[in-house]
Parts: C-alpha cells; structure tokens; sequence
C-alpha cells in the first residue's frame, strides 16, 4: 500500500537535459546520481522510496541492482537502447521496462552521413593542412560519397534513415542483419565479411550487447579494404577496437568514424593520433529535436505507468 500511495521518487543514474531535471523535479521526488551507481546504493537514497529509475543502453540497470531497490515498478531507459537493462530480470520481478524507439534515429542518421562525408573528403586532416602552410601541398584529389557503395549493418529504423539519405548521393546500398526485409531498399548479405568486401563504407547501426559484441571484427576490416572507411554510431561493443588500431596501423582501411566505442569515454592513444580517425563524444543522437521527444516519451512512460498503479490499487480487480 505504502508504494502506490507514497510519494513518487525516481532515481536517475545518467547525466540529462536541464529541461529534462526540470520536468522530473516538478511532478517527481528526484534522485540525481549522472555519474551512475557502481558498487553501493547513491548517498542519500533510500531504496525503500525509489519506484522508477532513469537510465540508458550503456548505464544499463542490473538483476542486483533492481533487488536492492524493493519498491522498483519501472525503469525507463532514456533513449532508444536498452542493451544493459537486464529485461529478463525486470520481468520476472514484475518492473515494466520503457524506451524511446526512434526518438533520435533521425539526428543518428545525420551524424552517420556527416562522418561518412568528413572522412572522405578529409575535412580534418585538411584543416590542419591549412592551418601549417600547407595549402599547396594538400590539394590532392579525394573519395566522395556520389556513386559509391555503402555497406549497413542493421536495418532498424536509423539503418533505413542512413539509407534513405544515401540514395540521395547515388550510392549502391547492401545491409547485413539477422534476416533479410522485403521492404529494405538494397541487397541483403547474411554474410558480413562479403558485405565488407562490397563496400566503401561501411556503417554500424544495429544494436549492441552481447549479441553483436566484436561483430565488426579484424576480419571484417580486412575485408573492407585499405580503400574503406567504417563508421560506428550504434555501440562500442560492436567493433573490435583493437582489430581497429591494428587495421589503421597497417594501413588495412583507410580510416575510421567513431561517435562511440569500448570503454568510453577512454580513447586510445593511437586512435586520437590518427589523422585519418574523427571521434565525437558519443552524441550522434543529440540535437534539441531528440532530445525533447526523449523527454517527452520519458515523462510520458513515468505518467502513464503510475497513473495507471493508481487505478489498479483504487479498483481492486474482482
């Protein structure tokens, strides 16, 4: 009885928005913890109190953890991953789990292509060119998007966005998943070396987790070619980052585009180093478009859930 007509406090565990802080504080009890929960419980939190936690894809919220917080109903990942929720878990403890599919596929697609072209064109390196005294030295002649082949890996909703975008630059579309969609424009390959083989980009968009860790191995690099550039906007796990240094260090692909990776937000050395590597701080699905529609399904997933425990505990069922 206590849960449902006591007050409503959410913990959040990952950094948001200040509208966002703004929205949860006026019709919540918030518990602001952006730097996560490692080994014990945030100071000043009462586990008793606590019936929605805030998290994402890569914060995650574990099986031990939701056994520590006895008065959990739901936990609401901030975003369209979920990878580290431990779903199985959440069900059998009765905790609804929500996301935000498709909140910010669009900003994710338009990362995607942003890198695609810096990297080809050289965007970087150039401007450094530039800035030395190098403009005459640096005007050779560079790959573009127009009439070259892309290579997906997923076909979800930011897959299908990248592709979408990329038919307006002529490119020849092939995608690799774990089956083929009738209605997904180009070809399929359930064979991801071949993909690579065929590609001149090819872009991580599937989703992450055990599943698809290191998917994007040496192997697939090696395939790709030293003409081939990868870009990653799904999740770190997916590509093998040391397969990834020792590609660029051996000249095997000609570079890389990495809004995330392994072991965020630690970088590696070689890959900061690299003039053919563009890193971004994991914020391909950010813009205020997105973010307003994660916040808005947040809020809306928090209000619709405990508006409806309240029902059910005022109209007990027969």
């Amino acid at each position: 009885m206590s849960a449902v007509l006591g007050g409503k406090h959410v913990l959040a565990l990952i950094a948001l928005p200040d509208a966002t802080l703004d929205a949860l504080r006026r019709d919540y009890t918030l518990h602001y913890h952006p730097d996560g929960w490692s080994e014990t419980l945030p100071a000043g939190v009462d586990p008793v109190n606590v019936r929605a936690v805030v998290t994402n894809g890569s914060t995650g919220l574990s099986d031990s953890q939701m056994a520590a917080l006895p008065a959990l109903e739901i936990v609401s990942a901030f975003g369209a991953g979920y990878e580290n929720v431990d779903v199985a878990a959440a069900t059998r403890r009765g905790i609804v789990v929500t996301h935000a599919p498709g909140a910010n596929a669009a900003t994710v697609a338009d990362h995607a292509i942003g890198l695609m072209l810096a990297l080809a064109r050289g965007y970087a390196p150039l401007t450094e060119a530039v800035r030395v005294g190098r403009w005459r030295s640096s005007r050779a002649e560079r790959p573009t998007l127009t009439g070259a082949r892309l290579g997906l890996v997923g076909m979800g909703r930011i897959g299908r966005l990248i592709a979408s975008r990329a038919q307006g630059f002529d490119m020849t579309l092939g995608y690799h998943a774990r089956r083929p969609h009738v209605d997904a424009p180009g070809r399929y390959y359930a064979n991801l070396i071949e993909l690579a083989a065929a590609s001149d980009f090819l872009v991580i968009a599937c989703n992450g987790g055990a599943a698809t860790r290191h998917l994007v191995s040496s192997e697939v690099l090696k395939a790709l070619g030293p003409n081939g550039f990868v870009v990653n906007v799904a999740r770190g796990s997916v590509l093998d980052t040391q397969a990834l240094i020792d590609a660029l260090a051996d000249a095997a692909i000609a570079g890389a585009g990495l809004d995330v990776i392994e072991d965020e937000p630690e970088v590696p050395r070689a890959l900061l180093d690299h003039p053919d590597v563009l890193v971004t701080p994991h914020i391909a699905g950010r813009s205020p478009a997105s973010l307003i529609a994660q916040r808005d399904a947040l809020l809306a997933s928090l209000s619709q859930h405990f508006a409806h425990a309240l029902i059910e505990f005022a109209v007990p069922s027969a």
